[in-house]
């Protein structure tokens, strides 16, 4: 049974016992949310709606609204959360992985099968036929789906992974979700997590079970899914906070504070007096948020404030900043008292390392870009010059190489001119090589510029790349440069694309985790279209400046790796 699209009726529930019954009948559900989370979900002081809904069937389904967001719904005396509910508790059920390719199907009515089940090196999650269960994607926790299990774990690995796994129930972009918010997945990291004990016939079962899927599919990007869930890590905060339950502060004063102390860090090591009038959604996204501590993150929804505006409107009362709206709906920063005391008395934090390292196994590393060589390939056009040499076709080499050989084969054979010493003669071997076959009758010799700058041009390329504390790599072609597009989606928003960062040694889920938390917007991570073996990340809005401080400035990148810096928006215009 899917949600259906239309609403019956619409009432407001203001009886507290309803609520304290809701509230229990919601920790009886799942027991993993404590009192608190559930207080949270099942608000008291605020507005909880009740909207009556009715399936194609004429099923009653009853759904409780908060803050504008459906966040549970009861369908034959059950309750289940949306996926709104799953973004702020992604830990409420058992989750299992697919394709993001597959949600597009689950999405149009489908039901899970299990050939499209990832399934990771710990195991499936151990579920009982009838367990409600959430399903995620690739390289993100975020829940997608949910759906009630149609076997247990065991049945499903004794299958085979055939047949169908779950019986889906509600889909993000389905009806339930448009009449909230219709806000996007949150990217959240994959758990690092050591493998549980898994018993030996599970583990065979899914040894046998990953075999048979790539001899049929003949595809190993499987196996780069798991490497992805498990190597991408997460802090263990909640929302970035201190996760310390001996902590007595409630998690909106931890906000509080994390965001005065990213303010005013902000304003005494980031804002110059030149960059003044500064808009603020730009102090905002480039100066506050590159000031938040590794391993927490800034959301300004989940402080007292929950709007930019609202906080800068406190900092001017105290005078420390001015903002003023200097053109229609745009705010800007115009003045800042850097004599304020509360500035003047701010420790600025010891800065970490961490914000430039990537995951590998469990130890951090700080992030070097590779040395990238280019290189030249010789082919069978080009076999009868380099043979001499004792280099034959295939052979690979380097540009000073190539130079030393054309220059020792003219002098060998007696080429160079010996009225002018900067021509060379061109001998049989020479002209099929390097001339035009329109050429071959009408040039007879070439300055030593210009006959070194066509051999090169005629090998074929290739490269080797080099990452700190490895064995080189050489490759055949040329490196293909990170990939930043823009890209429209169907509600008309823009969304940055950024592909081929494993090329670089870039973990795309931790990139998407840092690029969450400075622009303050939803990413995802999914596989490349087209591409084997890669992912792309996918960020909301044009996030081209961040991405673009990010590679050259943090991870000392060459630009010419990079390719799409310049559809960055231009100052003063909407992302």
């Amino acid at each position: 049974m899917r949600i259906p699209s239309k609403a019956s009726r619409r009432t407001k529930s203001t009886d507290p016992r309803e609520l304290r019954k809701l509230r229990a009948d919601v920790t009886a559900a799942f027991p993993t949310l404590g009192t608190d989370q559930a207080s949270e979900l099942v608000p008291g002081k605020e507005e909880l709606n009740i909207v009556k809904l009715y399936a194609h069937r004429g099923d009653a389904v009853t759904v409780y609204v908060s803050g504008g967001n459906p966040v549970l719904f009861e369908l034959e005396k059950n309750l289940y959360p949306t996926v709104y509910t799953l973004w702020s508790y992604p830990d409420l059920l058992p989750a299992f992985t697919t394709w993001p390719l597959v949600l597009e199907k689950l999405v149009g009515g489908a039901d899970l099968m299990l050939p499209g089940i990832v399934v990771p090196p710990a195991g499936l999650p151990q579920v009982q036929k009838g367990d409600l269960c959430a399903i995620v994607l690739v390289g993100n926790r975020a829940p997608v789906a949910i759906g009630v299990a149609a076997m247990s774990t065991s049945e499903m690995l004794t299958s085979g992974l055939k047949g169908r796994g779950f019986s889906v129930l509600h889909t993000y972009e389905d009806h339930l979700w448009r009449s909230g918010d219709r806000s996007s997945p949150p990217f959240i990291a994959p758990l690092t997590l050591d493998p549980p004990d898994v018993s030996e016939e599970q583990d065979d079962m899914r040894r046998l079970t990953l075999e048979r899927k790539e001899e049929e599919n003949g595809e190993d990007q499987q196996m780069c899914g798991e490497k992805t869930l498990l190597e991408a890590s997460e802090d263990p905060g909640v929302g970035g906070l201190n996760p310390d339950p001996a902590d007595s502060k409630t998690l909106q004063e931890q906000m509080d504070e994390l965001l005065q102390q990213c303010f005013l860090h902000a304003l005494k090591c980031r804002v110059k007096k030149t960059d003044l009038p500064l808009l603020t959604s730009t102090f905002l996204g480039s100066h506050v948020f590159s000031c938040c501590p590794e391993g927490r993150q800034l959301d300004i929804k989940k402080s007292s404030y929950k709007k930019l505006s609202k906080f800068l409107q406190q900092m001017q009362q105290e005078q420390i900043i001015q903002v003023k709206e200097l053109s229609k709906g745009v705010e800007s920063i115009v003045a800042v008292d850097w004599k304020h005391p509360r500035i003047t008395s701010f420790v600025i934090p010891e800065p970490s390392p961490t914000s430039q390292t990537i995951q590998e196994g469990s130890r951090e590393q700080p992030y070097h870009p590779p040395d990238i060589k280019p290189l030249y390939c010789v082919p069978a056009s080009m076999s009868l010059l380099f043979q001499e040499s004792g280099h034959k076709k295939g052979s690979i080499l380097e540009g000073s190489e190539v130079r030393m050989i054309i220059i020792n084969y003219a002098k060998k054979n007696d080429l160079v001119d010996a009225d002018n010493k900067n021509l060379v003669h061109l001998d049989p071997i020479l002209c099929d090589c390097i001339l035009e076959k329109s050429e071959q009758h009408t040039v007879m010799k070439l300055p030593w510029d210009s006959l070194l700058t066509r051999c090169l041009e005629k090998l074929q390329p290739a490269y080797q790349v080099t990452f700190p504390g490895q064995e080189p790599i050489v490759k055949k072609g040329t490196i293909c440069p990170i990939d930043i597009t823009l890209a429209q989606r169907a509600s008309n928003k823009k969304v940055t694309v950024v592909r081929n960062l494993e090329a670089y040694g870039l973990d795309p889920c931790t990139v998407a985790a840092i690029l969450q938390q400075r622009c303050q917007a939803s990413t995802t991570v999914t596989p490349a279209p087209g591409a084997k073996d890669s992912l792309q990340v996918q960020i909301q809005g044009n996030q081209v400046h961040h991405l673009g401080r990010l590679l050259l400035e943090e991870y000392q990148l060459p630009r010419k790796h990079i390719q799409g810096l310049e559809k960055a928006p231009k100052p003063g215009k909407k992302k």
